[in-house]
C-alpha cells in the first residue's frame, strides 16, 4: 500500500479525514486535485448512500472547496473528541450547513413493477458530495462507537480509526503496523550487537 494512496475501510467520515496524512514534508492532501477527488469517490462509491455523480460527471476545481470544508469540520470535531474536549461550535455548524446546502429529496420512479424512491441531491457536484459526506460525519459523530476512536500509535502518523479489536494500535497493519514491527526488530537487534563496556 502506497503512502500516496488513500487509506479506506474505516467509517466514511474517517476515510475522509484520513485523506490528509503526514509525510516528511508535512501534511499531504490526497484530495488536492479534481482527479484525486474523482479517484477517491470511485473508491468510496459503494459507501455513499445515493448517487453522488451523474453519468459522465467529473469533479472540477470548484468542487474541491465544499469537500475540503467538510473534511476540515469533521477533522476538527474528531480531534476534539480524541482530546476529550468540546468540539468547536463552528465545525458543528459547518457540518449542519453542508447538509442544508444540498438536502436529499426522494425521487419517485417506476421500475416496471413497483414505485421506487431514490434519494437525490441537487446542486453542483461538490456541494452534493459535501452534503453526503457531512451526513456520514453526523452519523459517525452521534454513534456511541465514537467513544472507541483512536489515533494511530505509529510515530509520525495522524490517521484515525475505530478499532474493531481493543488491542488494535495502528491505522493499518500493512502501513504503520509493519513499520513499527520493523523498527522494534531493528532496535532489539542493534542493541544486542552493541559492545558491552
Amino acid at each position: 500500500m502506497s503512502e500516496s494512496e488513500p487509506l479506506t475501510g474505516e467509517a466514511l467520515a474517517l476515510d475522509l479525514v484520513n485523506t490528509r496524512p503526514l509525510s516528511g514534508d508535512g501534511r499531504v492532501d490526497l484530495l488536492g486535485t479534481p482527479r484525486q477527488l474523482s479517484r477517491w469517490l470511485e473508491l468510496e462509491a459503494d459507501r455513499l448512500k445515493e448517487g453522488h455523480t451523474e453519468e459522465g460527471e467529473e469533479p472540477g476545481v470548484g468542487d474541491l472547496v465544499p469537500v475540503h470544508a467538510v473534511r476540515g469540520h469533521t477533522e476538527a470535531v474528531v480531534r476534539a473528541l480524541l482530546d476529550a474536549a468540546e468540539p468547536p461550535a463552528a465545525a458543528l455548524r459547518g457540518l449542519t450547513e453542508a447538509q442544508r446546502a444540498a438536502p436529499a429529496a426522494r425521487e419517485l420512479g417506476w421500475d416496471g413493477t413497483a414505485v421506487t424512491a431514490v434519494p437525490r441531491r441537487t446542486g453542483p457536484l461538490g456541494v452534493r458530495v459535501a452534503a453526503a459526506l457531512a451526513e456520514a460525519a453526523v452519523e459517525l459523530l452521534t454513534d456511541p462507537a465514537i467513544g472507541r476512536l483512536k489515533e494511530c500509535e505509529a510515530d509520525g502518523c495522524v490517521m484515525v480509526f475505530l478499532p474493531s479489536h481493543p488491542r488494535r494500535r495502528w491505522c493499518s497493519p500493512a502501513r504503520c503496523g509493519n513499520r513499527a514491527r520493523v523498527a522494534r526488530y531493528y532496535q532489539r537487534h542493534s542493541a544486542a550487537r552493541e559492545p558491552r563496556r
